[in-house]
């Protein structure tokens, strides 16, 4: 009976840090922290699949930009997308537009993704998070990131296109640059 006390007790503590150390392993540099008004979403940064994105996003963020900016398109079971800071999806940044970067990485339920135009090389400063899976999307839009944690924050943003009262992001940084 102890045996099984003792794997038990084993299997527990394996568990404990294993989950530790998933948490341990989000490098703070690629990691964002997307302050919503639930909560706080935590992001896992993509720089060996998307690098031009993942600098651009990380530049825009260190500057603030994204800070105050409403979710002008959200489709129910589908996604929800930011970044234009004029509101109205027709916007984006001073920044120069990023090639794309497509890669094999699917779109699935908390994947980031960059928005564009009908020119695959048009991504600048809008992106969206995924509801659900959108197999639709693979390889035509970039992949550039993924929620690790607090997607039941992503859930609860408004819908509508535009929402009649849109959600904004509270603020956004790199988790190296948090206080």
């Amino acid at each position: 009976m102890s045996r099984l006390i003792a794997a038990i007790l084993a299997v527990a503590i394996a568990f404990g840090f294993a989950s530790t150390a998933s948490a341990q392993q989000l490098d703070p540099e690629n990691t964002l922290y997307l302050d919503l008004k639930d909560g706080r979403v935590v992001i896992r940064l993509l720089p060996d699949v998307a690098p031009k994105h993942v600098e651009q996003i990380k530049k825009l963020t260190r500057q603030g930009f994204y800070d105050g900016i409403v979710f002008h398109r959200v489709i129910d079971g589908f996604m929800a997308q930011t970044g234009d800071p004029t509101g109205t999806g027709t916007g984006g940044s001073d920044l120069p537009d990023i090639p794309a970067e497509f890669s094999n990485v699917p779109y699935e339920r908390g994947t980031l993704g960059m928005a564009r135009t009908n020119d695959p090389n048009s991504a600048n400063s809008q992106f969206f998070i995924m509801f659900a899976p959108g197999d639709f999307l693979n390889g035509k839009y970039t992949v550039w990131g993924q929620v690790v944690e607090g997607m039941e924050h992503v859930d609860a943003i408004t819908r509508g296109e535009p929402p009649a009262n849109p959600d904004k992001i509270i603020k956004m940084q790199v988790a190296a640059d948090a206080k």
